[in-house]
């Protein structure tokens, strides 16, 4: 495996649900409780499923069928995140290997960064309860800009954070955002087949490299490691 990118990978930025933890019951259970609280009828947690990955707002839209902007959405979110931030891991659990993922990725000596849209008191919440806050280097998180995935902004930013360039970044994510939001700050993308995206989904994004498991992620930075130091060692010559 060749990378046509031109410098090593610098930092590796991991995108949270599906893609590192499975939080599938907690937030189905979240969104239900803000339905039910509200009067709303509850839905099944493979439904909400489908609605995950752009936010917490939008994921109540899709589930309510209202307009992103609806003042009804307001109460509906404010129900949603008192939740969840008072049950962030109640059903949550690690994507299989996950944890030694990330040791394995620090062994390459590259920080390791966190971009999820999931809101930030929510975010911490669960990484508290997981006992791996310190494991980032740096974490953007819905709300902490006015930007949210796919847009640029959040790599630009967490780039800023670990201090390097942003088209040195590697996403690994597991949605059509984390593609698209690669793709807009010019770094490198790995898609991870997930509960919440399956292959057609994942591979329609066109990142560099699809995985049908997490665990060959450590390989794959590897070899692009290997390979953009000797391009750069020919090029010495």
């Amino acid at each position: 495996m060749v990378s046509p990118f031109q410098s090593a990978p610098a930092a590796v930025v991991f995108d949270l649900d599906g893609t590192l933890i499975d939080s599938r019951g907690d937030i189905a259970a979240a969104v239900n409780h803000a339905l039910l609280s509200t009067r709303r009828t509850a839905l099944t947690p493979n439904l909400i499923s489908s609605f995950v990955g752009d936010g917490a707002r939008v994921l109540l839209a899709r589930a309510t069928r209202l307009s992103e902007t609806a003042p009804e959405l307001d109460e509906l979110l404010q129900r949603y995140l008192e939740y969840y931030e008072a049950h962030p891991c109640d059903f949550s659990k690690w994507v299989d290997g996950a944890p030694q993922v990330l040791d394995r990725v620090a062994e390459l000596d590259l920080p390791i960064g966190l971009c999820t849209n999931k809101d930030r008191p929510v975010t911490e919440a669960v990484l508290a309860a997981l006992g791996v806050r310190t494991r980032f280097r740096a974490i953007y998180a819905g709300g902490d800009g006015p930007g949210k995935k796919p847009a640029p902004g959040p790599l630009l930013a967490l780039a800023k954070q670990l201090n390097v360039e942003a088209t040195s970044l590697v996403m690994v994510g597991d949605g059509p955002q984390d593609v698209e939001c690669a793709r807009r700050t010019g770094c490198r993308v790995i898609g991870v087949l997930s509960a919440y995206s399956p292959r057609d989904r994942i591979s329609a994004a066109q990142p560099d490299v699809v995985l049908d498991s997490l665990v060959d992620l450590p390989d794959v930075i590897r070899r692009w490691c290997d390979a953009t130091a000797q391009l750069t060692a020919i090029r010495r010559q």
